[in-house]
């Protein structure tokens, strides 16, 4: 069993350049001991800061991970106010379905026991699997990549899963069940290779869930594609005599190799802390108008779709964390549409995550209010006019 008092101070970013089927190392992540300009993040641990390899910087297709927080440059670069580190790094990590299982498997502790750890991102970043979300990777080496991945059948992590929440996990699967957690989100689910050698996110069903929740996810989905929004190809399979969704990866094409991605909680510059509470779609249209690549289309009116099926659907669910753009060290791309999931409702009216008209000032909220009149309302802010936007919902 580890301690939270000998946690790694330092790791090792790998990528997958655009083009390439193998990672190469691009720089370090470390924790900058004898820090004084800076205090301890309030979340996460740290702050780690992230430098390019000289080597890396020397290359002719190296790219920077992210610009407007990692510009392809020499010397140590700091994370922004209230990160432990790089939104672009964190994205790449477990949320919190991933690391309770780490801390379960590192520590041995789970529910209100686990709360008092002091675990911080890096330990995350270094015991999640190495088939994560984007096209990042963490390593204790520099010189050699190995990868994170123990074969395990979608019937077999699906056990694990259940037996991680009744308190049954086994030593054999605990690691296998790991090695799946790095693709974020608060349910369990676990990362398989279908028959057709494509690679799904398999999102499970557990014995507590309150209602069919993949069931609700895949028609959620569906609706979705049925009016046109781009999302991930997926279906309903059986496992364990229960309901598994499996949902296409997209940073995935196919070929051996991966999209590098950023969430738009990075994209807007909030931590996970202040997310919640400050994002707003408004404002992530600005940052998609000035980071896509010219010709892109009309991002507002793409934009304003997904929310009005995300209120027609009942998802309320659309934190930033559930928005995200690929990102080739130049533009970003909204990925296909994801976690379009129905809410239970509690009450007669509802909200989304993210203000859906624009804030007055940078002090104030914009508004969320799930209904038609909120989207007329804000239909200028995504260049639309509000008959259009009337037409649309």
């Amino acid at each position: 069993m580890a301690s939270t008092s000998n946690q790694p101070r330092r790791a090792y970013v790998w990528v997958w350049l655009p083009g390439r089927t193998e990672p190469v190392f691009a720089g370090a992540l470390e924790s900058r001991k004898g820090q004084t300009a800076r205090s301890r993040s309030a979340q996460g641990g740290g702050p780690f800061d992230f430098a390019y390899s000289p080597a890396y910087l020397e290359r002719p297709d190296a790219v920077s991970l992210y610009s407007p927080e990692l510009p392809l440059e020499g010397g140590w670069q700091e994370p922004a106010e209230e990160r432990s580190m790089a939104g672009c790094l964190r994205d790449a990590g477990p949320d919190s379905w991933g690391q309770r299982v780490i801390d379960d498997r590192l520590f041995g502790k789970r529910g209100p026991a686990a709360s008092a750890l002091d675990v911080d991102d890096l330990t995350y970043l270094l015991e999640s699997g190495s088939n994560r979300i984007g096209a990042l990777d963490f390593q204790i080496s520099n010189t050699e990549y190995v990868a994170r991945q123990t074969p395990a059948t979608l019937d077999e992590l699906h056990q694990a899963a259940q037996s991680f929440e009744d308190g049954t996990l086994t030593a054999e699967l605990a690691v296998a069940l790991t090695e799946g957690t790095a693709v974020g989100g608060a349910r369990p689910k676990v990362i398989v290779t279908g028959d057709d050698g494509r690679e799904y996110i398999a999102k499970l069903s557990l014995s507590t869930d309150p209602y069919p929740v993949v069931k609700a996810e895949a028609a959620g989905m569906d609706i979705a594609r049925r009016v046109g929004i781009s999302v991930p190809q997926t279906r309903i399979v059986q496992s364990m005599g229960r309901d598994v969704l499996l949902v296409e990866r997209f940073d995935r094409p196919g070929d051996g190799t991966r999209r590098m991605m950023v969430s738009a909680l990075t994209l807007l510059g909030l931590s996970d802390f202040l997310g919640a509470r400050w994002s707003s779609y408004p404002e992530l249209l600005d940052k998609l108008h000035q980071l896509a690549a010219p010709g892109a289309g009309s991002l507002g009116r793409a934009l304003l779709e997904r929310i009005i099926v995300n209120i027609l659907i009942g998802n309320t669910d659309d934190h930033a964390r559930n928005h995200a753009v690929f990102w080739n060290g130049r533009h970003v791309e909204l990925t296909p549409a994801y976690d379009l999931c129905p809410q239970l409702r509690m009450g007669w009216e509802a909200n989304q995550a993210m203000d859906i008209g624009r804030a007055a000032s940078s002090t104030t909220q914009g508004t969320r209010a799930s209904n038609r009149s909120t989207i007329i309302a804000a239909a200028a802010d995504y260049g639309v006019t509000r008959t259009e936007a009337a037409d649309m919902f």
